[in-house]
Formats: C-alpha cells, structure tokens, sequence
C-alpha cells in the first residue's frame, strides 16, 4: 500500500501558468488541485484539506492578501505567495500576514519545486514526523516555554501553540544558543538558507509574530541588539 500524495492547492487566475506548475508538481508525484479566484480558494481550502497552497495576490473577487487573512485565522497549512510584484513592501506585508516564502514572477520551475519541497519538509503535521525519544531529539526546554524541533511542537505556560515551521526554527535557533547575540543576516542564513534571496526585515517580522505569541517571562526574554540583531536572553533573578 503506497502512502497518499501530498496535496497541493494551486490559486492563480491565469490558467496557463496554473497548468504549468500542475504540470511540474505532478512529476514530483504531488497532487493538484487548481482554482481560478479568492472564494474558490477558501472553499477548496476546506473540501480539498491540501497540504501546501500556492497562492497568487492579484486575484479577481477576494485578493490574495485576504485569503492568506482568512486561512491564517483558522490554519498554519503551508503558504507559498506568488506575484509579480517585487517590492520589499508587498514581501513584508505578505511574510506578516502568515506566508511562508514569496516568490516572484516569473520564476523558474525548478526553484518553485524546490521551494516547495523545502517548505513541506519544514511542516510536519501532527503524527506524520519521526518520533525520536532520547539523546537525538532537539528539545529546548525553559520555566513556561518547551521548544520541541523534532516534531515540531512549542508548549507555552502549558498549553501548546500553532507556530508556523519558520517561526518555531528560528525561536529554537536563538534558544538552544541562549544569551548569544546573533545578526539578522546569521538568522536569514541559518534558518532561510544561503540561497534564499530575501531581505532582512524578514527575520524582524517573524521575531515580531513570534512576540505576539509569546510573551517576556521573568526568566527569559526575546532581546533585540539595536542595530545588530537578537539573542534569547535567560535573566538572573535576584
């Protein structure tokens, strides 16, 4: 019995250019499902249940903008924006609403399927990573915040959070190297990779989502170094 194919969810109003990354995708073995607008988008997002969603912004009826909105209220399912619009504004604006990478057109194929792989294998939806129990798994652990990168899981004060895989990379980064002051352009490079082409205020969106969801604890702290960077900063007690 072979396993089920991930899903991905295709949102681009030109259906040529929807075709063609069908196309690609399936030769990677994904399944496709493609749609034309918004409202399609959301109500495929529910029947569909797709494991990733390329999602283009300019789309008629609801942008792509809003759609990201409305999943992101209910969903962290993976998102990969595409637009042809490459200012750093639209980027930022994309990043802060929930997307996980933004790719501008025209792209090349073989990066967008590369993208996509990597993105899916920084998801690990509940019951589907390794369970590694011992020395091997990546745990981080402080009063009220267990980081958990072996299956991708944070308990804050005891309650379990929906972190987004970036966000939860780049908060055990900066937790298991506690007190370490680290640049934004380290950051972009160890969580992002070398080859990403990006700007550094992505690391300050992702450190802001990631403060919206956890706050400071008096024994430890998100710190930000004016002009350099961040560290996790453990606090002595008196």
């Amino acid at each position: 019995m072979t396993a089920s194919k991930q899903k991905i969810l295709i949102v681009d109003d030109d259906a040529n250019i929807a075709e063609l990354i069908s196309l690609y995708l399936n030769k990677e073995c994904y399944d496709t499902k493609i749609v034309g607008d918004g409202e399609a988008a959301l109500s495929a997002f529910d029947s569909y249940r797709p494991d990733l969603i390329l999602l283009d912004l300019m789309l008629p009826g609801i942008d792509g903008y809003q759609v990201c909105r409305e999943i992101r209220q209910k969903s962290q399912t993976p998102i990969i924006m595409l637009s042809a619009k490459g200012e750093v504004f639209d980027k930022v604006l994309g990043l802060e609403l929930g997307a996980d990478d933004y790719m501008e057109k025209p792209f090349d194929s073989k990066e967008l399927v590369a993208r996509v792989k990597a993105v899916l294998r920084r998801y690990h939806p509940q019951g589907e990573s390794e369970i590694s129990i011992g020395p091997d798994e990546k745990i981080v652990e402080y009063p009220d915040l267990v980081i958990n990168l072996t299956n991708y899981s944070v308990i804050y004060q005891g309650q379990q959070l929906e972190m987004p895989p970036k966000e939860l990379e780049l908060l055990y980064f900066l937790a298991s190297s506690p007190n370490r002051v680290f640049t934004r352009e380290q950051l972009l490079d160890q969580i992002w990779g070398y080859e990403y082409i990006g700007d550094t205020r992505t690391v300050d969106v992702h450190i802001k989502r990631i403060r919206e969801k956890i706050h400071d604890n008096e024994n430890w702290r998100i710190s930000t170094i004016w002009g350099i960077g961040y560290k996790f900063e453990t606090l002595q007690r008196q």
